[in-house]
């Protein structure tokens, strides 16, 4: 019954040893119904915009988290 988030402050990673980030990250979302990397939406923590968006994507209310 719960549903489960994570949020990143990360950054597109062009560097040759992006690789083990990108694994990790890969191996991660099966076990997460969300997973929002600041750097794919444009908002970082702690903007409450990367939070409300959180709650949106998650249908769900902030006395509910």
């Amino acid at each position: 019954g719960f549903r489960t988030g994570v949020l990143t402050n990360s950054w597109v990673d062009d560097t040759a040893g992006r690789a083990p980030t990108a694994a990790l990250l890969q191996r991660l979302r099966p076990h997460f119904d969300l997973v929002l990397e600041s750097c794919r939406i444009g908002i970082r923590k702690p903007d409450p915009g990367i939070y409300s968006r959180a709650l949106e994507e998650l249908r769900a209310r902030p006395e509910e988290v």
